[in-house]
């Protein structure tokens, strides 16, 4: 009886303890009955694979603090040209009647000596420009150089020390990558808007001669134009440009020019003035029965629909009807990528052609000179 008494004994003392040791255990590390308290309680099938998804903050704080600073807002005034009867005209003269028009927009400062990346659209015809500072200064700033094809323009200000913002040679840009937009919404400064991105490399919009806009859906308002698209570290990829709404009734769509695009036109802007660009002397289609009189379905390439006499390509002996082929050695030709990259190439570049002509094919070389001015 008394060995019996013992085990009891023994058994409630082992249990006693080791419902204290649970207690313990439970108390401070409470995640092992709520494993969904870490995120853990249900692991993606990806996870399980061995890829890891990320996790988000839950405050971007951080990356505005890093970008913001180096946003401006853009005020610019300009004088617009009004129409006037027949009457008041003769009683004016020579003279016009104008009126004076304010507009607002963004920039983003890319240099501490004041170099500012912002829209050509935002400072086009623009007689005075000033600059609200992240810091609440106002200050002048001329135009270096504008560019309507990207709708890119640079500024300068006569301000030093100035912050900016984080200009990293290469930020790989996904879809659904989480954006913020910062700029001078509707006059209010420095306004953040969040979204993902939508797509990439868009480029049926029709706007501009160059494209490949990064659509998103934060929210971009009158007055983001040339501010700053962000990633969730503060990393700049793009300047906003336009969104669509109005008589679309589009909601939330945005697009943003890439920084590849931008920093390039940024930096001839700077050394030169302008941006540098090839031009053939050409307009071309893509190829559909209707382009050729003698529509070879056999036959693939562009339809030269257009040649601007004593250009590059007429002096090469490309007519209007003939059909490219091949440039440079390559026969996957598409119009708008064809433009491209003919813009791409400096003045002076020397390009070879195929082209056919009425079932005849024949080479060519065409010298690129500096494309015409659009605007």
């Amino acid at each position: 009886m008394k060995k019996v008494s013992q085990i009891v004994v023994f058994l409630f003392k082992t249990l006693v303890a080791g419902l204290a040791m649970a207690f313990v255990v439970l108390y401070f590390w409470p995640q092992f009955v709520h494993p969904e308290d870490t995120g853990s309680s249900t692991i993606p099938a990806t996870e399980a694979k061995g890829t890891a998804l990320p996790t988000g903050p839950f405050s971007y704080a951080d990356a505005v603090d890093l970008a913001a600073p180096a946003v401006v807002s853009i005020y610019t005034t300009s004088l617009d040209p009004q129409p006037v009867d027949a009457e008041t005209q003769e009683r004016l003269g020579n003279r016009m009647l104008y009126r004076m028009r304010r507009d607002m927009g963004s920039g983003v400062l890319v240099s501490e000596d004041g170099y500012i990346l912002t829209n050509h659209h935002v400072i086009s015809g623009a007689q005075n420009i000033q600059i609200g500072l992240w810091d609440g200064r106002i200050a002048s700033a001329q135009v270096v150089g504008s560019d309507p094809q990207t709708d890119l323009a640079v500024l300068k200000t006569n301000q030093n020390g100035l912050p900016i913002i984080p200009f990293k040679d290469e930020v790989p840009v996904r879809v659904g990558d989480v954006v913020l937009a910062i700029g001078n919404a509707l006059g209010l400064s420095h306004t953040v808007t969040m979204g993902i991105v939508s797509a990439t490399e868009r480029n049926t919009l029709d706007s501009f001669a160059f494209e490949g806009f990064i659509q998103t859906d934060a929210a971009i308002n009158a007055g983001n134009s040339g501010g700053a698209l962000i990633n969730a570290r503060g990393d700049l990829i793009g300047i906003n440009t336009r969104h669509l709404g109005g008589s679309t009734g589009a909601q939330n769509i945005g697009f943003a020019i890439p920084m590849a695009t931008a920093r390039e036109v940024m930096k001839q802007i700077i050394d030169y003035g302008s941006v540098r660009r090839g031009w053939l002397g050409a307009w071309v289609g893509n190829l559909s029965p209707d382009n050729l009189a003698d529509a070879n379905p056999q036959l693939t390439g562009l339809a030269v629909r257009k040649v601007f006499r004593d250009g590059p390509a007429w002096q090469a002996g490309i007519r209007q009807g003939d059909e490219i082929i091949r440039l440079n050695g390559d026969t996957k030709l598409e119009a708008l990528p064809f433009e491209l990259k003919i813009a791409g190439l400096l003045p002076g570049t020397r390009v070879e052609l195929e082209v056919n002509r009425n079932g005849q094919r024949f080479e060519t070389y065409a010298t690129l000179i500096q494309q015409p001015p659009t605007d």
